[in-house]
């Protein structure tokens, strides 16, 4: 028996990537330790699921860095940048460097996360599930902790480019 996928084909990679330039999104850091040292990577595709219970997601690039690292992870700190932490994204959007090494300002949460000073807020989840999705992994956490600093302007990503709101 043949097997005939009626699906329509995928719109072209490059003209994705192009599209969701167009679309502003907040900008957060993800940190975490699998036992192997503090880890991290700056994300625009972190979304509210769930207020009760509080759930978020977020994906990462198959590729990326810090994968092995939220791969093997119990926990995780999702921080919100405020329009003053641009240099904070771009470090934790760079690969090949040291993202905790100073200037980047931080500490562990008791629990033993490494937790980064001044964010706009920050949210300590439990990862509950990781799903394979085309080149990424959309990871599904549940926020057991979270503190607000004042509250301010975000930091926003659009057209490649950080903006203050």
């Amino acid at each position: 028996m043949t097997v005939i996928d009626s699906r329509p084909a995928s719109v072209d990679a490059a003209l994705f990537r192009q599209a969701f330039r167009r679309h502003a999104a907040g900008v957060a850091v993800v940190t975490t330790d699998a036992g192997r040292g503090a880890a991290g990577v700056t994300v625009t595709s972190l979304a509210s699921l769930s207020a009760a219970p509080a759930l978020l997601a977020f994906s990462l690039t198959a590729t990326a860095s810090t994968w092995p690292h939220l791969r093997d992870a119990e926990t995780a700190v999702v921080h919100l940048l405020g329009a003053g932490h641009t240099e904070l994204a771009r470090t934790f959007a760079t690969s090949g460097i040291d993202r905790f090494a100073a200037p980047t300002r931080w500490r562990r949460l008791p629990t033993g996360e490494p937790l980064l000073e001044d964010a706009a807020a920050w949210l300590r989840i439990s990862i509950e599930h990781r799903h394979p999705a085309g080149g990424s992994h959309l990871i599904i956490g549940r926020v057991e902790q979270a503190e607000l600093a004042e509250d301010g302007a975000p930091l926003l990503y659009h057209a490649g480019h950080y903006h203050a709101l």
